[in-house]
Parts: structure tokens; sequence; C-alpha cells
């Protein structure tokens, strides 16, 4: 995975400073953080805050799907260049989900036609895969000056 120009991430989220999944300014946002792409693949992380929990020590499954819909927009900026947003989001969870560990998010670009895309993402903790979600995007704008 390459990690992307710091500058240009940080121009771009700060055009979404209060974010819920990526907002630097968001106190209460998931604050995902550290992309990275190879090819069509994004990754990234987070780690939820305390009071994200559902039942004792279980992350809320909310937060998850909020994750990976997140890792999935990123995708289409990262890897097609447009802004993009939800029309389908299929969620299949795999394991609980700690709630005081760090999480890995990875998305994947599957299928592009015109301004429908088809994406994949799976969100982890260490090896173990919590959840995979598989989406339908719509573009929207184009992203100002580009990944590099």
């Amino acid at each position: 995975m390459t990690p992307i120009d710091r500058k240009w991430l940080e121009a771009v989220q700060s055009e979404y400073g209060h974010c819920f999944g990526c907002g630097p300014d968001n106190p209460i946002g998931l604050h995902i953080n550290g992309f990275a792409r190879d090819g069509d693949t994004v990754a990234a992380a987070f780690h939820p805050r305390e009071d994200f929990r559902g039942f004792h020590g279980i992350l809320h499954g909310g937060v998850v799907a909020t994750a990976l819909d997140e890792i999935l927009a990123w995708t289409s900026i990262l890897v097609v260049g447009f802004m993009a947003v939800t029309a389908k989001l299929e969620l299949r969870f795999r394991n609980e989900a700690p709630a005081d560990r760090e999480y890995g998010l990875r998305g994947t670009l599957l299928e592009k036609r015109g301004r429908r895309l088809v994406l994949e993402a799976d969100c982890r903790v260490g090896d173990v895969v919590i959840a995979e979600a598989k989406g339908l995007f719509l573009t929207t704008d184009p992203v100002v000056g580009g990944p590099s």
C-alpha cells in the first residue's frame, strides 16, 4: 500500500471537516485515517471511542456499518477520483466486534459503468474479519487535484 499525499488528503478532509466518518473537526466522529492505496484497493484504520459500544465490550454494529460505508466512499475518491453517494449497501457481520481495538478497513473497486460503481469492503481486527460490505455507489463531483 502506498500512503496518500498528506497535504492533498488534508485539503479534501478540510472540505468535509465535520464528516462523521473521517472529519478531523468532528468531536464525536470515527476519525478514520491512515489512508493508503494499492491499485483498485484502499486501506485505512480507526480506533473507536469508548461510547461507541453496544453490548458490554462490543462495538455497536451501526458504527461498523458506518466505517464500511466510509471506506467505500473513500475508495471512489482515491481510485476513481470522484465523490460518490451510497445507493445500496449490503452488510454481513462475521464476528463480534471488540470495542477496545484498532480496526483496519479495506475497500476495492469491482466495477465502474458510467456513474455507477460496485465496491466491496471489509472491516478487520488483526486478521479476523468482523464484517463485509458490498455497495452500489453513484459518483457526483470530481475530486479537485486528485490523489497522488
